[in-house]
C-alpha cells in the first residue's frame, strides 16, 4: 500500500494542475494509482470541470473523489485563503472500491429494510466496508444519510466533511471519476486489505459536573438536576478563572455523554453540541441535538489552546494504543473555524499529527462540517478535526504476488463516466 500526497499554491489552475501531476509522477515511478483524492481551493471557481479531464489524461486514476474547500490540505501543509490544489495517489493492491454518488431525492426512508441502502450504496456489508464521504450542505440531507449508512452498515468507518467555499447553491465542486457534481453526496467504500482508524478531535473540555437532563423538550433543555440551566450556569461562572468565565459567554457548549452505562468520563466520552439559543425569562437552553430525559451532560469550553490540548491527547492515546505501524496515509477533514482562524498560525494539526505520528502522507479540506465516529455513531461535527489513518490489514508473503485492485459499482447504476 502506497500514498503520495502533492499540493500546489500556484495563483492558477493550469499550473497548479501540472505541479501536483509532476510530482505525483515522479513518485509514482509508472504505476497507475488505484484512488486520487483531490481537493480544491474554491479560489478556482472557474475552473472546476476542468481538473478531472486533466487527471484523468495525465494520471489514469481508476477512481476519483473529492471536492472543493475554502482551504486545503496536502504534503502535510495547510492553505487557507488563498489558492491551493491537493492531491492524494493511493496505491491499493488487494483492495475493492466501489464509488457511490446519492442525490437527496434518493435517499431510502430510515425505517425501510437495510437491503434498499446497501442497492444504494452499492456493496454488501458482509463485504465488510470502510467509507470516505464527502456531501454538498445546500443538498442533501446529510444526517438522514449518516444514519442510513449506520443503519445499514453498523461496523463500518464512515469518515468525511461538506464541501465548502461556496457563498449559495451550486457553487461547490464534488468529484467522482468522470463527473463533477454539484450537489447531492459522493463517496467511496474500501473492502478488502484495508483498515480505516478515525479520530475524531473535538476540542473542547470539561468545566462543573456531569448532570442528568431531568427535564427537556426535543433539543430545548429545561431542567438539569432538577434547576433550570441557565441558574447552574450563573453558580458555575462563579467558580471559574477570568480565562474561563470569559470563555463561557462566547465558546460554552454541551457535552453529551454516549454511553448510558457510563458512570465516570473521560476524553472521547462526549458528543460536543452547539448551544443555539436561551430564554433568560425561564433559564433554558436550546442546544444543536435531540435530548432525552435522563441524559447525562456536561458543559464544555474551546479556544486554541483547548484544542491544541485534546488533539495531542487523542494522538497521544492512539500511538500509544496502536503505534505507527504499518500506517500508509491520513484524510484531514477540518472545519472551517480552526486552522488559522482558531490558532493565528497555518498547518497546526496536520503539524503535530506528523509529530506524533509520522511523516505519514496527510491530505483533506477545510470541511463545513466533519463526519466522524463517536460512541460507535457517526455524527456531523463542528470545530473539530477527524483523521481517517489507512493502513493494510495484512502483509502478504513475498512469495504471493498480491492482486491489482477491483473497482466495483453498485448494481443500480452503470460506471460512472
Amino acid at each position: 500500500m502506497q500514498w503520495i500526497s502533492t499540493l500546489s499554491d500556484a495563483a492558477t489552475l493550469p499550473q497548479a494542475l501540472e505541479d501536483v501531476a509532476s510530482a505525483a509522477e515522479q513518485s509514482l515511478k509508472g504505476q497507475k494509482p488505484d484512488l486520487c483524492l483531490v481537493f480544491i481551493s474554491s479560489n478556482f471557481l472557474s475552473g472546476y470541470e476542468t481538473v478531472i479531464p486533466f487527471l484523468q489524461a495525465r494520471l489514469g486514476p481508476r477512481v476519483v473523489l473529492g471536492c472543493s474547500g475554502g482551504g486545503v490540505v496536502g504534503s502535510g501543509r495547510e492553505v487557507e485563503h488563498r489558492p491551493a490544489l491537493a492531491l492524494t495517489m493511493a496505491v491499493l493492491p488487494d483492495v475493492t472500491l466501489t464509488p457511490f454518488r446519492v442525490a437527496d431525492s434518493s435517499l431510502p426512508g430510515l425505517d425501510v429494510s437495510p437491503r434498499q441502502w446497501h442497492h444504494l450504496i452499492g456493496v454488501p456489508p458482509t463485504e465488510q466496508p470502510q467509507f470516505i464521504v464527502l456531501a454538498d450542505p445546500y443538498s442533501i440531507r446529510i444526517d438522514n444519510l449518516l444514519m442510513g449508512m449506520d443503519y445499514a452498515y453498523p461496523k463500518a468507518a464512515k469518515v468525511g466533511g461538506l464541501a465548502s467555499g461556496a457563498t449559495q447553491p451550486g457553487e461547490n465542486a464534488l468529484y467522482l471519476n468522470k463527473v463533477c457534481y454539484r450537489s447531492g453526496a459522493v463517496g467511496v467504500a474500501l473492502s478488502g486489505n484495508v483498515a480505516v482508524d478515525v479520530l475524531v478531535a473535538q476540542g473542547c473540555r470539561p468545566i462543573g459536573k456531569p448532570m442528568r437532563v431531568t427535564q427537556c423538550d426535543r433539543n430545548i433543555l429545561m431542567t438539569l438536576d432538577g434547576q433550570p440551566p441557565l441558574n447552574i450556569l450563573r453558580d458555575l461562572f462563579m467558580t471559574l478563572d477570568a480565562r474561563d468565565q470569559n470563555l463561557l459567554q462566547h465558546a460554552l457548549f454541551l457535552g453529551l455523554v454516549m454511553d448510558p452505562l457510563k458512570s465516570h468520563f473521560t476524553h472521547g466520552d462526549f458528543l460536543i453540541r452547539n448551544i443555539v439559543g436561551l430564554d433568560t425569562e425561564k433559564g433554558l437552553l436550546a442546544v444543536g441535538a435531540l435530548l432525552r430525559q435522563g441524559q447525562t451532560v456536561q458543559f464544555h469550553l474551546r479556544d486554541a489552546q483547548t484544542s491544541a490540548d485534546d488533539l495531542q491527547q487523542t494522538l497521544d492515546m492512539y500511538a500509544a494504543r496502536s503505534g505507527r505501524g504499518q500506517l500508509a496515509g491520513a484524510l484531514l477533514f477540518s472545519c472551517l473555524g480552526r486552522g488559522e482562524y482558531l490558532y493565528g498560525q497555518s498547518s497546526h494539526d496536520s503539524r503535530l499529527f506528523q509529530q506524533k505520528l509520522g511523516q505519514i502522507p496527510v491530505s483533506g479540506f477545510f470541511c463545513n462540517g466533519e463526519i466522524g465516529p463517536v460512541g460507535g455513531t457517526t455524527y456531523l461535527h463542528g470545530y473539530t478535526s477527524c483523521f481517517a489513518l489507512f493502513r493494510p490489514l495484512f502483509v502478504s508473503s513475498a512469495a504471493v504476488p498480491m492482486p491489482g485492485v477491483v473497482v466495483a459499482y453498485p448494481a443500480s447504476q452503470p460506471p460512472l463516466h
